[in-house]
């Protein structure tokens, strides 16, 4: 019994530890590094016949060359592609789109190296948020297996146990974070 409620535990922990470490690249993905990608605007929302909408639900998205990024409204009404323009304007990409009646055209400036080095701030500080979520799942999980180590249900032995596979597995998904950051990093200053 005592062995099942553990591995329930530390599963929990493992999924909120893994959807925090998913939610960090996310939030890369959605730091520009000079290069047009998808990624950078798929989930921006748009107001779309009365609704808030991802735009990735509303266009498709081509990258012709690295700085250019051409999105494809599903609907090409002139309604529908003023609704992405003013979405792209309002968001806080710094890149004007331009609409020739058909689709949408962003095209990507160079990076000067002052904006390079802020960026490079803004995904450390989401790097170290991801890291404080696997934390803080990692502190949920603790507590859980404490109280039932009070309750009874589990020996200080097994308790040991699991705190030691919860403090592997903390380890091991901000050891993802960092890696994920090197990589973000380098692109970042190096693209």
């Amino acid at each position: 019994m005592a062995g099942t409620l553990v591995d329930v535990a530390i599963e929990d922990c493992r999924d909120r530890m893994s959807r925090a470490v998913e939610h960090t690249k996310g939030e890369f993905a959605a730091i520009r590094t000079g290069r047009a990608a998808p990624g950078l605007v798929e989930k921006l929302k748009v107001e779309y016949y009365g609704a808030e909408v991802p735009l990735q639900q509303l266009a498709g998205f081509h990258v012709p060359e690295a700085r250019v990024l051409v999105i494809t409204p599903y609907d090409k009404s002139p309604a529908v592609l003023k609704a992405i323009e003013k979405a792209l304007m309002s968001s806080d990409l710094g890149v004007m789109p331009s609409n020739d009646g058909s689709v949408v055209r962003l095209v990507f400036p160079v990076l000067t190296e002052e904006r390079r080095k802020e960026l490079v701030k803004v995904v450390h500080h989401k790097a170290e948020e991801g890291r404080v979520a696997v934390r803080n799942a990692r502190r949920n999980a603790r507590k859980e297996l404490e109280g039932l180590e009070r309750d009874g249900e589990l020996s200080s032995d097994e308790l040991e146990r699991a705190e030691r596979e919860l403090d592997k597995l903390t380890h091991d998904q901000t050891a993802e974070i960092d890696r994920v950051l090197a990589h973000k990093e380098q692109e970042l200053l190096h693209d």
